[in-house]
């Protein structure tokens, strides 16, 4: 009788263990497949969370021309919702209106500069060159002041053919703001500046050199 009772424990202690055993085994299973899931649900809110800043902070593939002027003309220092690499900004280096090949420089700001690294600037040549092919938004700004008395005049701006800018100087204005742009479509050829003035009477006015610019951008 004794020995039937030993049997039924172990019997009894043996169903127990494998019931134990398979309620471990499904809770490992659950808890492998949970953390799955929650790795799965962590990951795609990552992508998701990426995509938004992304198309916070980079520049719509495509804008109106007039919105896109909006921006890019109204500081010289290029905001960093703009690409950097994509964007290139000269500032006049001198004042005198003359016959001849505008004067630029980049502007330095930080341990950066205004010319991003899709474009070369020749400051021997006065050239600044893309080095993508693309479509490109370009703007010329200039503001001229008389110094004293100035007689009525304008001056003709001429980048590579690809934009013309007149400006008209009337001689009863003490200061004078042009801004011209247009979109081209570019290879790899630099962008020279050219400044048509009459013979006399210019003496006076004189090139304001902080708000004096030629931008370029990459749209496309």
């Amino acid at each position: 009788m004794g020995q039937e009772n030993n049997t039924a424990d172990v019997e009894s202690l043996q169903k127990s263990g494998r019931r134990s055993g398979s309620c471990l085994n499904a809770f490992l299973i659950t808890s492998i497949i949970v953390l799955f899931a929650l790795v799965a649900a962590l990951a795609a809110f990552g992508v998701m969370a990426v995509k938004k800043l992304q198309s916070k902070l980079d520049v719509p593939r495509r804008v109106s021309e007039s919105e896109l002027f909006e921006k890019m003309s109204g500081a010289q220092q290029p905001s960093v919702a703009f690409n950097m690499e994509k964007f290139a900004y000269l500032e006049a280096m001198k004042s005198s209106l003359k016959n001849g090949t505008m004067e630029w420089a980049d502007v330095k700001y930080g341990v950066g500069s205004s010319i991003g690294s899709k474009f070369v600037f020749d400051s021997h040549q006065m050239s600044l060159k893309p080095q993508q092919s693309g479509v490109y938004f370009m703007y010329v700004e200039v503001k001229i002041t008389c110094t004293s008395r100035c007689n009525t005049s304008v001056v003709h701006l001429n980048v590579s053919n690809k934009l013309t800018c007149d400006v008209e100087l009337p001689s009863h204005k003490k200061s004078v703001s042009k801004k011209c742009w247009t979109v081209s479509t570019l290879e790899n050829e630099g962008l020279i500046t050219q400044m048509r003035v009459p013979d006399k009477g210019f003496q006076d006015w004189k090139l304001d050199l902080k708000n004096s610019g030629l931008g370029l951008f990459l749209i496309d």
